[in-house]
């Protein structure tokens, strides 16, 4: 089986969330299980070709957009199980400090450079001659791959065959642009309807690759559930709930290989769950670098995350003060919108000693985070699937998280004497709710420490690799290949 999935990041090129780790971890799982795997992204400028071994292909592709010729190279890095990531080398769309905008706002021009890298997947395939099986586009700003694969491209017999697949890794993103930028994207007027790609007067990319695709899929069986609802639809859920079994919740997993406290070369001291003595080492490291008194009496609170509403940012703020009337200390790591960048500026002001905030994106540190941290909050609004709960699960930090999307599926609600569970979920999210269970960790923490260890284990043990996630992708790819056949069948019947 042949895959050309088309995504708009992949750590570690280019990242801003979990989809870039997943398009690093993904592809090379399912090439081990022999399925042939290409992964077009765009050349950012901030991806530098020396320090990853890049190199230039000899390919010049040519797309007209509205009229205007635009020309791109391709460069290609191998990575493992013979994985190739192919770079698309466009300087005007690309070569920009950000990959979607600036703190300001989204580049005005997202809608041309998107439509780019879809027509140019399309090209790059048509240049290489030889078809693949499934076109996988993964978020909005891939979605057009199906779309032009049955209008604009359906006359090319290299990809007769070809099936489409999309992955939704978050609806809150759809891609949404005014009407006028239909003839930029090059299909007739005759789609710019409710059933194809209008919505609410609006050009809509990721609803526009969802009505289009073969088989469509989500980053987990509980926010495959969610979306079908108008409060976790975004607009979408009648589109969702039309493609019935072609919609499939598939979790994500981790590269054990990179977030494991046995061989992780970022934290302080390795360790594991027979052996947890590394922990208390790590965390007086934390503690160091967070101007924290090295004491491993209280317990550290860690939040690693976009800073922004979807994430429970400001739910998390609110609760703050009810937070620090413990003897806790609090770590916070991320980047995002300037209120809440402010806010936890004041608050690591107003609880000196007490509070870290590091208000930055570091790779390096998430992993000391992880490694040091007693308790990790994740309490966003929706979650996709979220995976720094699976992070720190494997870390021995013990997740509290919003019961939601795949928060739910993948932390199980701790009873500590009954000796079950791996963390602690709260609902709806709000203040209130997400102090009575921290409340709840820290009271198990400070009185009833053996009972704390065992939780910590029964979390490091448990086992979300991607081996078991692209077995279930492959059966996707399956089904999106069975699909096209039962087409053509239709249509000989007809």
């Amino acid at each position: 089986m042949r895959v050309l999935m088309v995504t708009p990041e992949v750590t570690p090129f280019a990242q801003t969330g979990g989809l870039g780790e997943v398009l690093s971890a993904l592809p090379v799982e399912l090439a081990s299980l022999g399925v042939e795997i290409d992964v077009l992204m765009p050349k950012y400028r901030g991806i530098n070709t020396e320090n990853f071994d890049i190199n230039k292909l000899d390919i010049t592709l040519e797309v007209t957009l509205n009229a205007k010729n635009i020309t791109a190279g391709i460069w290609q890095f191998v990575g493992k199980n013979g994985t190739r990531y192919l770079f698309l080398e466009c300087d005007d769309y690309y070569d920009r400090e950000y990959l979607y905008g600036t703190p300001e706002g989204d580049y005005e021009d997202n809608a041309e450079r998107f439509v780019f890298l879809t027509r140019a997947a399309l090209e790059l395939a048509l240049y290489q001659g030889k078809p693949y099986d499934v076109f996988h586009s993964h978020d909005w700003q891939a979605a057009l791959t199906a779309v032009y694969i049955r209008t604009l491209y359906a006359g090319e017999s290299l990809f007769r065959d070809s099936s489409t697949v999309m992955t939704i890794h978050n609806l809150g993103y759809q891609g949404i642009f005014w009407h006028l930028d239909m003839p930029l994207v090059g299909v007739g007027w005759e789609f710019f309807t409710p059933k194809h790609m209008e919505f609410h007067g609006k050009l809509n990319f990721l609803k526009s690759g969802t009505v289009f695709a073969d088989e469509v899929s989500t980053v987990s069986p509980g926010y495959r559930s969610e979306i079908l609802t108008p409060e976790f639809g975004f607009g979408l859920e009648g589109i969702l709930q039309e493609k019935g079994d072609h919609l499939t919740g598939i979790l994500n997993g981790v590269d054990y290989s990179i977030w494991n406290p046995q061989t992780d070369p970022y934290v302080a001291s390795t360790y594991s769950p027979e052996n947890i003595q590394g922990k208390p080492i790590c965390k007086a490291e934390l503690q160091e670098l967070a101007n924290l008194p090295l004491d491993p009496g209280p317990p550290l609170i860690a939040m690693v995350s976009r800073l922004s509403s979807q994430k429970g940012v400001d739910i998390f703020a609110e609760a703050f003060d009810a937070f620090m009337r413990n003897d806790v200390q609090v770590v916070v790591l991320g980047t995002g919108e300037a209120r809440y960048q402010a806010i936890f500026t004041e608050l690591a002001e107003k609880y000196p000693n007490r509070v870290g905030a590091f208000l930055r994106y570091d790779y390096g540190l998430a992993h000391k985070i992880f490694a040091g941290a007693d308790i990790l909050l994740v309490p966003s609004r929706y979650e996709p699937c979220g995976l720094n709960q699976l992070y720190a699960l494997k870390y021995g930090a013990v997740p509290v998280v919003t019961a939601t999307g795949g928060l739910t599926d993948t932390v199980d609600e701790c009873d500590v004497d009954a000796d079950v569970g791996t963390g602690f979920k709260f609902f709806p999210p709000n203040p209130l709710e997400l102090e009575k269970a921290v409340s709840k960790a820290i009271r198990i923490y400070k009185d009833r420490p053996d009972a704390w260890k065992r939780l910590m284990k029964r979390g490091m043990n448990k086992d979300f690799s991607w081996n078991r996630s692209a077995r279930e992708y492959l059966l996707l790819y399956e089904r999106a290949i069975a699909d096209r056949h039962a087409y053509f069948e239709s249509i000989e019947k007809a």
